[in-house]
């Protein structure tokens, strides 16, 4: 997990800087990341009924293998000059489909492996697994992108995919009663209509989309701030990143140790303020150091966020549906970031400030949601399941 992790961390980084490396474009490094995560919103229902039925470590390793024939594929073509935008475009929508899949089946997992008393605590440890990756993808993804080029750095990562897949052989998941039984399609529209009924799905879904939202458009602004107006290279891109894991995983380890059932709700709405209120540094025309104070702020605040929005997608959640349920409620979560992408690599080329500034209004407008939609409670039947 942590491997795949790590690469995951650095292909964010690594796709825009080869597409502006490459291309020169904003607009086509937005196009390009609104394909690596936009297809992993449709197919998640699919993605959640293998799951469910076929179990996880088995189609985890599949997904890994996918993603990284596709990227290899993309940087040998680029290293030998045959890679037009639109074929960038494809080869990195296709490999996005079998991430729900690699995400979803890890992540599901580890609720069936852990008492519920100790469910803040592996979430902690998985979301310091992000941290890692935070930590060591987007700075390795910088430093290979400057040093050996976009096709290079593209290649390793799907080195990395590869290895991730070996260590997963031999893995065993415990029995689980299956509840995806019946034609495919109409597993995953049951998983579909699971995750829309239940309320703390729901609310997740509808007010953490605003907050990815506000994140997809940093993915292709920060470089460009970092790049155009700083005049720091692409592997001081990755150091921002890295700045931002710094910090949540320090808040993870702090907020992990503590009960979240019935905050939250709290705990989501204020990191999302709080990121806010980071991103906005960001605003007027910054040095170096302003950018790592914000990005400091906003790693920070992902820490009691991650925490509360896995513990609460866990309770609310029967186990026999984990897989439908994981996959759907994590793609329609993170659903705005790829329209943040697409739409923030059209806007910068006009205005960074402007783009800065829809991200930190993403962000109040998903905290606002959040504290509306987002059911509390503190009794072990305030987040129940419905009804299959």
């Amino acid at each position: 997990m942590t491997l795949a992790r790590v690469a995951a961390a650095m292909v964010p980084v690594a796709l825009v800087l080869f597409t502006l490396e490459r291309y020169g474009s904003p607009a086509v490094a937005g196009l390009v990341t609104f394909a690596s995560t936009a297809p992993a919103v449709i197919v998640s229902p699919v993605a959640g009924a293998l799951l469910d039925r076929h179990g996880r470590t088995r189609l985890v390793i599949v997904a890994y293998l996918v993603s990284a024939a596709c990227l290899a594929l993309a940087g040998l073509l680029a290293l030998a000059d045959h890679l037009p935008a639109w074929l960038l475009v494809t080869i990195t929508a296709a490999a996005a489909l079998t991430s729900p899949v690699a995400t979803s089946g890890v992540r599901s997992l580890l609720p069936l492996l852990v008492p519920e008393r100790l469910w803040e605590r592996v979430n902690a440890v998985d979301a310091n697994g992000f941290v890692l990756a935070l930590l060591l993808g987007p700075p390795l993804a910088g430093v290979f992108v400057q040093a050996l080029g976009g096709a290079s750095a593209v290649i390793l990562i799907a080195a990395l995919l590869a290895a991730a897949s070996v260590t997963l052989l031999g893995v065993a998941e415990p029995p689980l009663r299956r509840a995806a039984n019946g034609p495919l399609l109409v597993s995953a529209l049951d998983g579909l209509r699971y995750t829309w009924r239940n309320p703390a799905l729901r609310g997740l879904a509808v007010s953490v989309i605003p907050f990815y939202f506000a994140f997809g458009v940093l993915t292709i602004a920060l470089p460009v701030l970092v790049i155009d107006r700083i005049g720091a290279g692409p592997a001081v891109v990755g150091a921002v990143w890295g700045m931002m894991a710094v910090t949540g995983g320090i808040a993870a380890f702090w907020f992990g140790r503590r009960e979240s059932r019935g905050r939250e709700r709290a705990w989501l709405t204020w990191s999302m303020v709080g990121t806010a209120a980071g991103t906005a540094l960001l605003l007027p025309a910054p040095g170096l150091p302003v950018v790592l104070l914000a990005m400091a702020i906003a790693g920070f605040c992902n820490g009691p966020l991650d925490i509360a929005l896995f513990t609460l997608r866990q309770r609310a959640t029967d186990p026999a549906w984990m897989g439908r349920a994981f996959a759907v409620s994590a793609a329609l979560n993170g659903a705005g970031a790829p329209i943040g992408a697409a739409l923030s690599g059209w806007l910068v080329a006009t205005s960074v400030d402007a783009a800065v500034l829809l991200a930190v209004g993403a962000c109040l407008a998903g905290a606002a949601v959040s504290w509306l939609a987002i059911p509390t409670g503190a009794g072990p039947g305030a987040y129940a399941s419905p009804r299959p």
